[in-house]
């Protein structure tokens, strides 16, 4: 949490899922370069997939969660959003799976 009372929690938040984004586009990063040093042309599906799947946590659902966010915060109600925290739990999950697939299955 940070100590700055100028920081909202919705500001928190959106930088929390930027940062789950951009983990996530690292994760697609490193899938793609053992891709090519490994010469595993199929593994660069995996890495693309990955890092669409990061694209769409920081440019599509961080920046609608935020927008939520400021119009429950004004309208006074509760920040709770469990089907966006499900999407982008099961987000990560999937990047994880299919990061320790193409490390398991490709050649060393």
């Amino acid at each position: 949490m940070s100590d700055r009372p100028d920081v909202s929690p919705a500001e928190r938040t959106d930088l929390a899922w930027q940062r789950t984004g951009l983990g996530l586009l690292a994760v697609g990063g490193l899938l793609g370069a053992r891709a090519l040093s490994g010469h595993a042309p199929a593994l660069l599906v995996v890495a693309a997939g990955t890092a669409l799947i990061g694209l769409g946590v920081l440019g599509v659902l961080a920046p609608i969660r935020y927008r939520a966010l400021e119009r429950r915060r004004r309208l006074g109600h509760d920040a709770a959003a469990p089907g966006a925290v499900a999407l982008v739990t099961a987000a990560v999950v999937l990047v994880a799976v299919m990061a320790g697939l193409a490390v398991a299955l490709t050649p060393h």
